[in-house]
């Protein structure tokens, strides 16, 4: 068995016939900045999200309040949502998920979505179950809603595009 060094050649040499002639390497583009996920639906629908998140914490916050529990349960819910959803967003924007590759980042992102959506529509049910026709509540709860429907989104998009890309898999 011989372990000898190989010499490969690329396309990408200084010199010669094919670095005019061969394709630039297809993939991501280099850099510490993914832009192809910063133009993507899924990295979009994470920064409508943070902002409804966002508008909803700043709406409840400085409001008066009637029930202090409901409203700071509201608000940390808001704000654990809001800090989880920005630490996706780093993480595929600056291609973390290849560093770190004990870690399953889409099924983790699922698991997020499912809990941090169920704990969102409970807190955004009590806001508005406890607002009392203030105003201030009332679009924080609306903003909560919005962003419920869009972590709801962000599960189904993900559980999508999971069956396709497994049914694509076991077909080829």
């Amino acid at each position: 068995m011989s372990h000898g060094v190989r010499v490969i050649q690329t396309g990408a040499s200084s010199g010669g016939a094919c670095s005019s002639a061969c394709p630039p390497p297809l993939g991501p583009e280099p850099g510490l900045l993914d832009g192809g996920y910063a133009r993507s639906c899924s990295a979009v629908l994470k920064v409508a999200q943070m902002i409804s998140l966002l508008i909803g914490f700043i709406c409840v916050r400085n409001s008066a309040w009637t029930n202090y529990s409901a409203y700071s349960y509201f608000e940390i819910v808001t704000m654990c949502d809001f800090i989880m959803i920005l630490i996706f967003y780093f993480v595929y924007l600056f291609r973390v998920y290849r560093m770190l590759t004990c870690i399953n980042w889409p099924l983790a992102e699922l698991l997020h979505y499912l809990l941090g959506t169920l704990l969102l529509l409970i807190a955004c049910i009590v806001a508005v179950s406890n607002s009392y026709n203030l105003s201030g509540l009332i679009a924080g709860a609306i903003f909560g809603f919005l962003a419920t429907f869009l972590c709801a989104l962000s599960i189904w998009l993900s559980y999508k595009i999971s069956c396709v890309t497994q049914s694509t898999d076991a077909a080829v």
